[in-house]
């Protein structure tokens, strides 16, 4: 297991910066942002993206996840990050997320990005009923699978509270019919401590699915605010070592986007409460 941040946290910084100071804060990875200000897919240049290889190549940083969940340049006034979505009533304007999606996943291709993480739908009152809304996901979400199966790139879709798919059984429902070995699940920590899932008891049973973990702290209110890992309610400790345990050896992305106005201080501080633990859960699982 190995820590990267996301640069969603360095919106007030060009990419190259935001991948410098990723590394100097001591983390061996980044998730890169597919969106404004660092690598929007529908405007990058073949010379940006060249770029980008070069600052990674400069910085000793492996990509551990494209995030292609945020869409701050569509500038949706109703919700900056993750609107357009999946389930928008106007099929024009959700066409908006499933293009946006299928030109993340070429992204994640041209720079040998393992995968990218997707919404799990829209907000639950966009459709009349909530099967209408998972047929509409189902609909617009398959023809990214074909290009993700095509590209050889993950698809991971993140449960998210208040959206169409919040829980782990909700995302086992959906996914039960998509077959296909590139779709896998972000187990995001701090979404299912909102939800009442608490991460170190959904690890083990989510472990066939999950393909990447974000990371960061709620308050014990279990209201939706990340938070610097330390600063909140989850059980880090007993979480890492069940993850531990499943022999996973990929990314634990922290995300703090929340704290773009000292994302220096933000990134330095989770990485020093997280590394012992890191380093401790994998010393419990080899002994």
């Amino acid at each position: 297991m190995r820590l990267a941040f996301s640069t969603n946290a360095y919106l007030s910084f060009p990419v190259d910066e935001a991948l410098r100071r990723v590394a100097q804060a001591g983390y061996a990875g980044v998730e890169l942002l597919a969106d404004v200000p660092h690598a929007w897919p529908a405007g990058l240049l073949d010379v940006q993206k060249q770029a980008i290889r070069d600052s990674l190549d400069a910085t000793g940083l492996a990509i551990s996840n494209i995030n292609a969940f945020m869409m701050n340049a569509v500038a949706d006034p109703r919700q900056p990050y993750w609107r357009p979505s999946w389930t928008e009533p106007d099929p024009h304007y959700r066409a908006i997320r499933r293009e946006h999606t299928k030109r993340s996943l070429q992204l994640a291709a041209d720079l040998g990005a393992p995968h990218i993480t997707t919404e799990p739908g829209g907000p639950l009152d966009d459709f009349p009923t909530r099967r209408a809304a998972l047929e509409c996901f189902y609909a617009e979400l398959m023809p990214c699978v074909e290009l993700a199966e095509e590209l050889g790139v993950g698809l991971l879709i993140e449960p998210e509270p208040d959206l169409l798919i919040e829980r782990f059984d909700e995302y086992l429902e959906f996914v039960d019919r998509i077959d296909s070995p590139r779709v896998g699940l972000n187990f995001d920590i701090g979404h299912a401590y909102c939800v009442g899932e608490d991460p170190q008891d959904w690890v083990a049973k989510m472990a066939p699915h999950t393909v990447h973990y974000h990371l960061e702290d709620i308050a014990a209110t279990r209201v939706h605010q990340h938070l610097i890992p330390g600063h909140g309610a989850i059980d880090f400790a007993a979480t890492l070592r069940e993850i531990a345990a499943t022999a996973y050896d990929g990314f634990l992305t922290v995300e703090l986007y929340p704290y773009g106005d000292q994302p220096d201080a933000a990134a330095a501080e989770a990485f020093a409460f997280l590394t012992p633990l890191v380093e401790e859960a994998r010393l419990g699982r080899n002994g």
